[in-house]
């Protein structure tokens, strides 16, 4: 379980096809709209909130799954060096629960990825 004093950090390795099983944890209304590639799972964005599927231990059977309603979310902040030397970047999430780290490799878009986050929070 995280613990919300701390900072909990992911990394996005690429842009990926939405999971099919995903379905499963959606409700009425919600629809998945993009899911990127985390170290060894994924992470979907839903039209109400970010959900990030952790497979823990050596076989990777235990799943761990955090969803984070955009609405909990009260400000962000993208980073990258803007070079083609940069080989990561950089999303900081505030929310109620606590500061949320996203480290983002080479293969995402830092900026799909805020424009992703924009058009969740301020419609």
């Amino acid at each position: 379980m995280a613990e919300t004093g701390a900072i909990l950090a992911w990394t996005l390795v690429s842009e990926c096809e939405i999971p099919k099983d995903v379905n499963e944890l959606l409700v009425v209304g919600e629809e998945a709209i993009a899911a990127y590639k985390t170290m060894r799972d994924s992470a979907i964005f839903t039209n109400k909130r970010l959900i990030v599927r952790d497979a823990q231990g050596l076989t990777g059977k235990k799943v761990e799954i955090y969803s984070l309603p955009y609405s909990s979310i009260n400000m962000w902040s993208t980073e990258n060096a803007g070079s083609f030397l940069d080989f990561n970047a950089e999303v900081e999430l505030w929310t109620r629960a606590g500061h949320i780290k996203v480290n983002l490799k080479k293969g995402v878009d830092v900026r799909r990825f805020d424009k992703l986050i924009a058009e969740a929070l301020l419609k």
